[in-house]
């Protein structure tokens, strides 16, 4: 079985969100917390690097918000980060430093880890990526089944419930994800794998995989 506790996943030094993640041992059970750690975190922040934006919504001074988009608290964006046009940010978002929030994108209840990209037309929704973790043009996560049933997380011959009928995708550091893949409920790609285009992901994808839009899964060739 895939390491999938958060120990595994992520570099936490790379998220305002570590005193939330340190005291969880999986990753999606962090998720329904994301709101109130986001309006306690918010009072630590200096009023020389953020503004306050009212509805509880932060801004670091040094990040580059375009015109044209909707960004609804609680809501915290970090230092360089970049939110483009036509961007929906719908609350419960914790945006790190240095990243990209593209035009047409669409947030809802996430942690985004430094240097994550979501830059063009994706949907994001009850869920965390890692460091660097970067999605490519229209891959979305699916954050509810079909019968509306609680997400199983299906890690090999292990199937680890999780209370949540809300929950996409966990994505660890340096995840690369191609374009215009699905990410099903409860999918969980661990650090350095990769997502072929136009693939449709389900259950757990190993550390240093690549998942192959076919549905087969390999181990990456050591350098």
């Amino acid at each position: 079985m895939a390491d999938i506790k958060i120990k595994d996943l992520y570099s936490l030094d790379q998220t305002q969100a570590k005193e939330l993640l340190s005291n969880c041992e999986y990753p999606w059970e962090a998720l329904p917390k994301i709101k109130d750690f986001i309006l306690e975190f918010a009072k630590t922040l200096s009023p020389d690097e953020y503004d306050y934006k009212g509805d509880n919504v932060w801004i670091a001074k040094s990040a580059k918000i375009y015109p044209n988009n909707y960004i609804a608290g609680p809501c915290i964006i970090g230092p360089e980060t970049e939110v483009r046009p036509g961007a929906f940010i719908r609350g419960n978002a914790l945006v790190g430093e240095g990243c990209v929030v593209g035009n047409s994108t669409e947030l809802k209840n996430v942690i985004l880890f430094n240097k994550v990209q979501v830059p063009h037309y994706n949907y994001v929704g009850d869920s965390i990526l890692g460091f660097k973790a970067h999605m490519g043009a229209g891959s979305i996560t699916s954050n509810v089944k079909s019968d509306k049933k609680l997400v199983v997380v299906h890690n090999e011959g292990e199937n680890i419930e999780t209370g949540l009928k809300k929950f996409g995708a966990m994505l660890g550091d340096n995840v690369e994800v191609g374009c215009n893949s699905v990410l099903n409920p409860g999918t969980v790609i661990c650090k350095e794998s990769n997502v072929y285009p136009t693939s449709c992901v389900r259950g757990v994808i190993p550390e240093k995989s690549i998942h192959k839009n076919n549905g087969t899964i390999i181990k990456k060739k050591e350098n």
